[in-house]
């Protein structure tokens, strides 16, 4: 297992420079993005004050929505300029850590927010990833998440390169961790238009919502 974590650690380590290098430009792209469209029909479903870990925080913008909104929000982020950014923009403690070895497993919050935080993970680490994730939800805790549709992967013009999902990959993978399907959004980028997210409100649960 531990030598598993080094090996997720490696792989990411381009992503995680990239972010690191370009953290200002990085906030300044992101920051003031609309996050209600996203984040209004999770809000729905918790209760006031609940606590939500927003991991792979970035600008902080996530943070700022919901604590705005009276809940009480952590984020994990591991560029160091980016969590110094996303604690001052927020005014919510932001974590400097790393999602692949970071532990969760001491932690309880009543909902995680993987928003694009999962766009660079390798497809065969996906269900590792996020089991370990899940680690932190507490009892009838929920999870939002958002990965990007398509088909294989995409190498950005920046060299950031991308694991695109279809619908049936992702909920293939929902089923075997034992993840309820509650919510399933399909939305147009803000900043690409030729990306389209692909988001889900998750419960832990034996199957699937039909739909």
């Amino acid at each position: 297992m531990e030598e598993n974590r080094e090996r997720r650690a490696i792989i990411n380590k381009p992503m995680v420079d990239f972010y690191q290098t370009n953290a200002k430009e990085y906030f300044d792209s992101t920051a003031r993005i609309d996050a209600t469209p996203f984040l209004l029909p999770l809000s729905k479903e918790l209760q006031p004050g609940a606590s939500i870990m927003d991991i792979g925080c970035g600008s902080g913008r996530d943070l700022r929505w919901l604590a705005t909104r009276g809940f009480n929000p952590t984020g994990l982020e591991r560029s160091p300029s980016l969590a110094a950014m996303a604690q001052e923009f927020s005014g919510c403690p932001v974590i400097e850590g790393d999602f692949l070895i970071f532990n969760f497993a001491n932690l309880s919050f009543d909902a995680l927010l993987l928003v694009g935080a999962l766009v660079h993970v390798e497809r065969s680490l996906l269900p590792e990833v996020l089991q370990r994730i899940s680690g932190a939800l507490a009892a009838d805790g929920l999870i939002y998440l958002t990965l990007k549709e398509g088909t294989g992967e995409r190498v950005a013009d920046d060299g950031r390169v991308f694991t695109l999902w279809s619908q049936e990959q992702l909920e293939a993978i929902f089923r075997k961790l034992q993840f309820k399907v509650k919510d399933f959004s399909r939305q147009v980028s803000k900043l690409r238009s030729s990306d389209v997210w692909l988001g889900y409100q998750l419960s832990s649960g034996e199957s699937n919502d039909s739909r």
